[in-house]
């Protein structure tokens, strides 16, 4: 009834922050692993974490195209995370009809 199992999911984060890109990333890894798998999930257990791509964008803006310059900076990560997962089966599970 109760399963054990390793997968791999990729999941992606935005963030003004490079721990807000990373944290937005890991943030998506429970609704990746609900998608991909059909048991009812007990527990999500991060193993590894691999960066598959990292980026950071600037760009400069100004207030009425001349006054209070500045740049604004967007990071946005790619993971691969590994988790191991333990799940109920529903398939291995009698029910009774009444």
């Amino acid at each position: 009834m109760k399963e054990q199992f390793t997968t791999t999911v990729r999941v992606n984060g935005k963030g003004d922050a490079k721990n807000r890109a990373f944290a937005d990333a890991l943030s998506h890894v429970q609704a990746a692993v609900m998608k991909a798998s059909p048991h009812i999930l007990l527990r999500i257990e991060p193993q590894d974490v691999q960066v598959v791509h990292a980026q950071e964008t600037t760009r400069k803006e100004a207030f009425l195209f001349l006054f209070l310059r500045r740049e604004r900076r967007t990071y946005s990560v790619e993971l691969d995370v590994t988790v191991n997962v333990t799940a109920i089966n529903l398939d291995k599970v009698d029910f009774v009809t009444k």
